[in-house]
């Protein structure tokens, strides 16, 4: 009895054994590759991820780039029954071509992925059909919940796990390391200015525009807003578009800006001692380089006025009289104080051009680079500089990044950085109140906001044929135009600079200005700053 009850002992054992097998040889060889697929899904191709990718917000906490749960479908072309019946279904389903469908259960592959970030209602019809061969997996992924708000200052990050462009790039390693970003940007700003941009696209017809508000103190970038701009949850899509789209002219792009870089040239005058806010030189509408003429704007002829008319009437042969009244190497080492010749250092991906053909030194180049033709920068550079005329003289760094949340929860704030003094404050307050009467009786009067003082300066310049990559000498009929001004005047909390490419306007004085006045509104009632002066 004994005997007997070991060997049946001995048969289960066998048998729970040869079931354990057989269940092995079904799932490792049998379903072998239904079960691969189902644990690699589309991730085959992809490095190892140490860790969750860092995410990012804005001032407020509101999120930029995020990680997030998303479904994609799949198929294991071995297990599909009948693949005319299945791509049908499917292409209802998913709203994809049927015959796209079919070719990829033509594949030898051990899976097929068919397409990723599926809706919810995708996903419940799928589930509902119960389609043999047909599969659903959970991935994690990159998601910009805001789409295209800031979308050139966030970037992308690719099928690779790649930063692309943005924020995305350039913090790409920390990103990876998993910290998170806290940024400068405020919400109601950048969605303001990306909605002006927009509003003038449609009356102004621009071909794109830029937007940066920023603290001249500081440093701190409270807007940076380019139009147009792209999803980047679709951003493969959106390439179809070209890739200029992706790139942020702010920082990515050199322009000439025009007058407006007539505050540089006057700055180094004053600070040099040559001339004074109340300096007269007369004006006969033209003046001659070598054999060469430059004209006023629409031929203008102003007579004796002083350099602070010449601001307030954006007087071309004015800023050519101060920068001859300068040594040519001091004007020279203006620019290069102002840091026009170098990055800015922002925390973004960003360009800077040589000037070499502006530096070889011919007269008529220093003639024009004085009211801003014939000589380049990026937005940023140039608003930049002219942060230090409203901070009173100093050079600060530009930047996006105010708080590094570390994985561990460690917080790092970001200082800002500011270079030693590259103009007087007596300079400073002088082009100060210059800019403000820009505003009070110039071309700049539509930035007026009651009870405000308003600094500013109004910039057209024509676009050169090289600029819109056509291989030919001199300039187009298109035009930059652009506005910066600060408020309030002699205590700035902001900073703004409004360029728009080509609208049909003739002038800044009708383009940018209204918008800057409208955006500078919403700021100063948003932040409640106190007003200069009562209001009649």
């Amino acid at each position: 009895m004994k005997e007997w009850r070991i060997n049946f002992l001995s048969f289960l054992i066998f048998l729970f054994v040869a079931l354990i097998l057989a269940r092995l040889f079904f799932l490792q060889i049998s379903q072998g590759d239904l079960y691969k697929a189902l644990a690699l899904g589309l991730h085959s191709s992809l490095p190892e991820v140490q860790g969750e990718r860092g995410e990012i917000f804005l001032k407020s906490g509101e999120a930029l780039a995020i990680n997030k749960d998303f479904f994609l479908v799949f198929a294991v072309p071995s297990k599909i029954k009948n693949p005319e019946e299945t791509a049908e279904k499917l292409s209802q389903i998913l709203e994809m071509k049927k015959e796209v469908i079919l070719e990829k259960f033509k594949s030898d592959k051990l899976y097929q992925p068919i397409k990723n970030r599926l809706s919810q209602e995708e996903i419940n019809e799928i589930e509902k059909e119960k389609i043999a061969g047909i599969f659903l997996e959970k991935e994690r992924g990159r998601y910009y919940p805001q789409e295209k708000l800031a979308s050139q200052v966030i970037g992308f990050l690719d099928a690779d796990q790649k930063g692309n462009y943005g924020l995305e790039e350039y913090y790409d390693e920390i990103l990876k390391e998993g910290s998170s970003l806290i940024l400068t940007v405020d919400y109601p700003l950048q969605f303001q200015a990306e909605k002006l941009l927009e509003k003038a696209k449609e009356n102004l017809e621009i071909e794109s525009g830029q937007i940066i508000v920023i603290d001249p103190y500081s440093g701190k970038i409270l807007t940076m807003a380019s139009l147009p701009s792209f999803d980047p949850n679709n951003y493969s899509r959106e390439a179809a578009k070209g890739l200029e789209i992706f790139k942020n002219k702010i920082t990515l792009e050199i322009f000439e800006p025009g007058s407006v870089f007539k505050s540089i040239t006057m700055s180094a005058g004053l600070n040099e001692g040559r001339i004074n806010p109340e300096t007269t030189f007369l004006d006969t509408g033209f003046v001659k380089i070598g054999e060469i003429p430059i004209y006023n704007y629409d031929n203008r002829v102003w007579g004796q006025v002083s350099m602070t008319k010449v601001l307030e009437n954006s007087i071309n042969t004015g800023a050519v009289f101060v920068e001859k009244n300068l040594p040519h190497q001091i004007f020279l080492d203006y620019i290069q104080k102002f840091g026009i010749f170098k990055k800015t250092g922002v925390d973004l991906p960003e360009i800077y051009s040589e000037n070499k053909e502006f530096k070889k030194g011919y007269e008529i180049n220093f003639a024009t680079a004085s009211f801003g033709q014939g000589i380049e920068m990026t937005p940023l550079q140039l608003v930049r500089a002219y942060c230090a005329i409203a901070n009173g003289g100093f050079l600060i760094k530009p930047y996006l990044v105010d708080k590094i949340v570390e994985r561990n929860g460690e917080i790092i704030d970001v200082e800002s950085e500011i270079s030693p003094g590259i103009i007087s404050p007596k300079t400073a307050s002088q082009l100060k109140a210059m800019l403000l009467s820009v505003v009070e009786n110039g071309y700049g009067k539509g930035a007026k906001i009651p009870g405000y003082y308003i600094a500013g300066k109004t910039g057209t310049a024509q676009i050169s044929f090289s600029s819109l990559k056509i291989d030919k000498e001199g300039y187009s009929d298109k035009t930059w135009q652009t506005f910066i001004g600060f408020a309030p005047a002699f205590n700035p909390k902001l900073l703004i600079m409004v360029k728009l490419d080509n609208p049909k306007t003739k002038t800044a004085e009708y383009s940018a200005v209204p918008i800057f006045r409208e955006l500078s509104e919403f700021i100063i009632h948003y932040y409640q700053i106190p007003h200069d002066y009562e209001i009649d």
